[in-house]
């Protein structure tokens, strides 16, 4: 049976949804603002802008000079982050309870009044330009940039959220204060507020904060129609790289978005089935027992269009085709035998612990309500081990028959120079 939200929602008149939850045996509070505003609403040349933005954010107001945010954030020693992806924007503020009401407005004051000032818009692209440099020598970046960008060909979430350096280079803060406008309304925002606070304190707090929203710009560029990605066939790409000391196999399967969210529960029991510890499948046969593989793990990734399952292995080149073929007969395998009770109820038991470990804190709490709201309902937080639960083995061998064909995937392969 699903369990009981343990948070109130509540949508404010202005169209903000503010979820709460009193947590009276802690001090402290966390506020989550999630909005949706992430790199899937960019335009040309706007690529990259939404991550820029995030950090802009924080370059002040009219009213609040750059720096000064931090500054009073850290004197009454609370904690911000702040983090961008294809789907949302999302702004963590951790504080004492007897400090939110001081701090609080200031970050509420960044995000609807961000000033983007020209001078600290050219320092903070410099930034982010070193952001994108450092990420370039990551071959696991690279790698994995690749493939998404093969996966979804005619979709933003085969961009990267940082964008490039020519992208960035055009755009400006004219541009910026625009997409700010016009994406950080409060229809697109949640705050979640979980920890020692009572509900009304906390609805008056938001309610006071969450008010006087810009008005949205019309003047942006038009954004295109995407279509969702499909694979046929084989969809394969090679690359060389200098001082690649290991080479890296990773093949990608596409899966629905939220609109079929009971789906997505049964891929995260195939990935663990597949290659968490070592009894899973790929990790048992290719680095336990045959060792053609350094280290292999498998990854389902919810998105809100269209989610991403991922198996990635590190090994030596010459092992390269080996490895994929074997790979291929695993996933075979599992469409076509029954997958044993054993291995289901372990697979079950291990994402309930992960759940479990992963919703202690105000912080987790706090960070599981906005991402669910944002991307679904935050309703469905709290229904994740019942789902689990409740799959079967035949349900879970109909998945991979539909998603998990061992002949139409993407793969991309980083081999050293």
């Amino acid at each position: 049976m699903n369990a009981a939200f343990p948070a109130s929602v509540f949508k404010l008149d202005n169209g903000l949804t503010l979820i709460h939850q009193e947590i009276p045996t802690t001090p402290v509070v966390v506020a989550d603002v999630w909005v949706r505003a992430g790199a899937h609403l960019e335009k040309e040349p706007c690529f990259g802008m939404a991550h820029f933005l995030e950090h802009m954010i924080f370059k002040g107001t009219p009213t609040l000079a750059p720096g000064v945010f931090d500054q009073k954030i850290e004197n009454r020693g609370g904690v911000t982050n702040a983090a961008t992806s294809h789907d949302y924007a999302h702004y963590s503020l951790t504080t004492a309870a007897v400090h939110l009401e001081d701090t609080l407005p200031h970050l509420g004051e960044l995000l609807l009044n961000a000033a983007i000032p020209e001078d600290e818009f050219s320092r903070e692209r410099d930034v982010v330009l070193e952001e994108i440099r450092q990420a370039h020598d990551d071959p696991d970046w690279i790698g994995f940039h690749a493939l998404i960008s093969s996966v979804y060909q005619h979709h933003p979430y085969g961009r990267s959220v940082l964008g490039s350096e020519q992208e960035l280079m055009q755009q400006s803060p004219e541009l910026m204060r625009c997409f700010h406008r016009n994406h950080y309304q409060p229809e697109n925002m949640t705050v979640v507020i979980v920890g020692g606070i009572p509900e009304e304190s906390a609805m008056k707090l938001v309610s006071r904060t969450f008010v006087d929203f810009a008005e949205p710009c019309c003047d942006c560029p038009e954004k295109k129609e995407v279509t969702k990605p499909v694979i046929a066939g084989i969809r394969r790409q090679e690359l060389h790289l200098p001082r690649l000391e290991q080479a890296r196999l990773l093949m990608a399967w596409t899966a629905p978005g939220v609109e079929e969210l009971r789906t997505s529960y049964g891929l995260d029991l195939l990935s663990v089935l597949l290659a968490e510890g070592r009894t899973s499948r790929l990790v048992r046969d290719l680095r336990e027992e045959q060792q053609l593989v350094q280290g292999i793990c498998s990854n389902f990734s919810l998105q809100r269009d269209a989610s991403l399952f991922t198996i990635t292995a590190w090994l030596e080149p010459e092992n390269l085709e080996r490895v994929e073929s074997l790979i291929r007969l695993h996933l075979n395998d599992l469409i076509s035998n029954p997958i044993s009770q054993q291995e289901l109820t372990r697979s079950q038991r291990l994402l309930s612990n992960d759940y479990a470990f992963s919703t202690e804190t105000p912080n987790q709490l706090a960070g599981l309500y906005g991402y669910y709201n944002t991307i679904a309902q935050a309703e469905l937080a709290v229904t994740y081990p019942w789902q689990i639960q409740s799959y079967s083995a035949k349900k879970l061998q109909e998945l991979a028959q539909e998603y998990l064909s061992p002949n139409h995937y993407a793969v991309t392969v980083l081999k050293p120079c």
